[in-house]
This record gives C-alpha cells, structure tokens and sequence, in this order.
C-alpha cells in the first residue's frame, strides 16, 4: 500500500465528503487532532475509525498533543485533567522512585484514554531541557533542568504509553531547551557552543534515540549549522540527530505552519524532506494548504517506508500495565505538586 510522507490534520468533528476524497486519494502516514476535532468520546472513536477506513490500514496512527497542563486536547468532563511534566520532576526531588513510577502509571492511564478513542499516538514526551533564559513556550513541559532526570522521567513516560498500546514521538529534537523565542512566531537561533549541546541538550534524546518516532525542532543550532533550523538542516538531521544521538526511528517534522519557517509551506515541505525527515506535518486543517503540501510529498519507500512500519508496529501494547487504582493514586498524588 501506498503512503505519503504527509501527517495532516482536519477542520473539525468529523470528515467533510472533500476531506474524505482528499484522504481516499492521497493516502497521508498519518492524522493529527486537535480541540477543534473533539467534543465526545463516541464522536472521537467515530472520526478516527472514519480516517482509517479511507487509510484501509487498521494501524494508521492517529496523533495528538495529550502531553498534560498547558498542552491537553481532551479535557474535562470527557477526559482526565493531567500535570504537567514538571509535576514529575518535582517529586523527583523528593524521591526518585516514586516520581518513575508515578510517571509510567500516569502516563499508562493517559494513554488508555487515548486508545479507548482510536488514538495511537501521542506527541510525547517532551524532551527539551529548559535553560536561564529561555522562553517559557517549553518551561513546565520539561520534565527536569537536569538532562539525566529528564531522560529517566521520560523513559517511564514511554513505558506507560507503550503498555497502552500508544506510540511515542519524543520531541523535540535535537533541544528546544535553550530557545529565547517561541518558534511558533519566531525562528529561535541558539549560539551555545557544541560541547555545551552535547554535554546538556542532546543527552535526554540520546537516552532514547530507540524512539518510534521523533519530531523535529523549528531551531537554529549556530555550532552546527548558522543558517537553516533543525527541521530543513541536512547537517543538522544526518549530522547530529541520525549521527551523534543516534535516533534511527521515523523523523517528523513540526507543524509547518509555525512561523520559524519561511516560504510557501511546500516548499518548506521540501526543504524538510530533502534535509532528511521521513514525513512532514501540517496541523492547520485548511484543505487547500494540504492540498498544497501533499502535492509534493513524496511516497513513503526504502528507509523512510521501513521506520514508518516501525513506528506502526509500536502501536501494539508492549510490556506489563500498571494497576488502574495505583495510576488513579498517582495522579490523586500529582496534583497537590501542580
């Protein structure tokens, strides 16, 4: 079966008969939700069966930003209230332990949610690692300041949504830690020299470079590469994030749409493509900017196709689940620390 290297997302509750039409033919890797696609559960399960019928692939993965505090597309009353990262990294502090295994029970029942609806997976965890400084769009979305409990705070994480039966795109790599702006209106260009990245920013993915999955950051790294961010850096992709972190799973990129990037959004999905992401992803929903962007998209083949089964097959349930009255607990536990 065909695939295009193509995540994109949709307008609203359910498909219009031109977004069904354009999903039949150009068979995107993947959908993305977002608030403006969910009211209920039974319409969430709906959209999503929808979406892969016209995919005909029972695990065409189906993605949302479920991370917990500020950034969570199912809320109440429907869906649990969870706590931001940094809620784990605040226990850390007082014990280890139970902040690992607050985290993987957590984030378990998280992901539970998410499964019941047909979603498979979750763009999460965030594994940037905030400075002195540094704009605050990351902030309490890391789990640590400290790149080593970043890692195993994030490690846990990804248990939990793996017992879940939900794959995880770590994100966003190689740092998005250091950035003084938001890459979402502005390109972020970080001056540390490399050994300071290599020694602080690209140790938590590194730690988990045997990620299904991995999105891109919309950054400038001066040390790697002076003029292009992360996303379209050939340098930067093959270099650092394939080289030196050692990430071989499927490498999508951010929202295209984010203002750090410049040009018509096909040809920053080219740029993106050709410096060596597997997919791209588009988040507006807008028809005619997909439209856009699939038209130069190629077909999923050779390596790119190999990662994108991977990250498939990382949909299946994968090791023991926690209690559900212990993950209740945790969270019960959690938001006294929020």
């Amino acid at each position: 079966m065909t695939l295009k290297a193509l995540i994109c997302g949709c307008a609203g509750p359910t498909l219009s008969e031109e977004e069904r039409a354009f999903f039949a033919e150009e068979r995107p890797f993947g959908l993305i939700l977002f608030a403006r696609n969910v009211e209920s559960p039974a319409q969430v399960r709906a959209l999503t069966a929808d979406f892969r019928a016209l995919a005909g692939r029972e695990e065409a993965p189906v993605f949302i930003d479920q991370e917990g505090g500020r950034v969570q597309r199912l809320r109440p009353p429907h869906w649990r209230d969870y706590p931001p990262a940094a809620t784990f990294g605040a226990l850390w502090k007082q014990d280890p332990l139970a902040a690992l295994n607050a985290a993987r029970a957590v984030t378990w029942l998280l992901g539970r949610e998410l499964a019941e609806i047909g979603v498979n997976a979750d763009c999460l965890p965030v594994l940037d690692v905030p400075v002195a400084g540094s704009h605050d769009i990351i902030g309490d979305r890391a789990y640590a300041e400290e790149p080593v409990a970043a890692a195993l705070l994030a490690r846990a994480a990804v248990a939990g949504l793996r017992a879940a039966g939900v794959a995880p795109v770590i994100k966003h790599i190689p740092g998005h830690g250091r950035a003084r702006v938001d890459s979402h209106e502005k390109l972020p260009v970080v001056d540390a020299p490399l050994e300071a990245l290599r020694g602080h920013d690209f140790l938590p993915f590194a730690a988990l470079a045997d990620a299904p999955m991995a999105m891109t950051a919309h950054v400038v790294y001066a040390a790697v590469d002076g003029r292009n961010p992360a996303t379209t850096s050939r340098v930067v992709i093959h270099d650092v994030i394939r080289g030196e972190i050692g990430f071989s799973g499927l490498l999508m990129s951010d929202d295209l749409n984010m203002r750090a990037l410049e040009g018509p959004l096909a040809a920053r999905a080219e740029a993106a493509l050709e410096a060596g992401c597997d997919v791209v992803l588009h988040c507006s929903g807008r028809l005619d900017e997909m439209r856009a962007v699939a038209a130069v998209c190629p077909v999923l083949s050779g390596e790119a196709l190999r990662r994108a089964e991977g990250a498939m097959a990382a949909t299946r349930p994968e090791g023991l689940a926690p209690e559900k009255r212990v993950a209740e607990g945790w969270l019960e536990r959690l938001s006294g620390l929020s």
